[in-house]
């Protein structure tokens, strides 16, 4: 990326209105492996590419638990995520111990947003280069939370973030409409589905480097890998092959 006299300090004003660092760290969440979320009208469903730096090496956690009614999927560096995890977890920790209850989604995402907007706003810390994608379900339903590098945060039906992204956004928005009648299992086909969207076209997604975490309405967060997850992409392969197999019966008109 060009680098020019006004990206030295995150405080620092372009004659455009833009700060630069800001915008350096919204890039590294960019350059991240695919994280997306969708929700239906009972539960929330995440998943994520999990990424190994060679076949020797175990594969990163990009999926982590909160409470039992919230988790968090992240795209970006996973140290800062790590460090947001760790907040998360003593506020909602600190929360049920005082008031007896679980932390509201929309009050934690509302602090972690303004955790990344004070790192914009002064030069002893830089921006955290993490993006997070928060599900959870509470005393007001189901939500699926965005937080950016800026401060800003979003709430979402469905939405990914990360490298190669937007052929998975492409798949949510045409199928987002059906989402809100989703059972768990449809809702997390489709999760499955979006990611592999966002592969190129000689990989395919299997069990060891992809992962999906549920939560929802009497079902505490979960995350489903290995042989579980397996079990949803078979269904999968086998569906594809029967649409396909219907695709070939084509009748013929007959002359007349």
């Amino acid at each position: 990326m060009f680098r020019n006299q006004y990206d030295t300090d995150v405080t620092v004003w372009s004659p455009q209105g833009r700060l630069h660092q800001v915008e350096y760290a919204m890039e590294a969440v960019n350059q991240g492996t695919v994280c997306l979320g969708l929700r239906s009208s009972t539960h929330v469903v995440i998943a994520a590419l999990k990424r190994s730096p060679n076949e020797l090496a175990s594969y990163q956690k990009k999926i982590q638990k909160i409470d039992n009614h919230m988790g968090i999927g992240m795209s970006g560096l996973t140290a800062d995520g790590r460090s947001l995890v760790k907040y998360m977890r003593t506020e909602a920790l600190n929360h049920k111990y005082v008031y007896g209850t679980p932390m509201q989604a929309g009050r934690i995402v509302v602090d972690l947003a303004d955790m990344h907007q004070r790192c914009t706003q002064t030069y002893v810390r830089r921006p955290y280069g993490v993006g997070l994608l928060v599900a959870a379900y509470d005393q007001t339903g189901p939500h699926l939370y965005v937080t950016e590098p800026s401060g800003n945060y979003f709430e979402y039906y469905a939405m990914a973030i990360g490298s190669r992204s937007q052929t998975s956004r492409t798949y949510l928005e045409k199928e987002f409409e059906g989402f809100p009648e989703c059972s768990v299992d449809d809702l997390i086909k489709h999760g499955l589905k979006a990611l592999a969207a966002s592969l190129s076209g000689d990989v395919e997604l299997d069990s060891q480097s992809a992962s999906i975490a549920v939560v929802g309405k009497d079902y505490a967060f979960r995350v489903i890998e290995g042989s579980d997850l397996q079990v949803y992409l078979d269904q999968i392969e086998v569906d594809a092959d029967a649409d396909a197999g219907d695709a070939d019966m084509v009748l013929e008109t007959p002359e007349a």
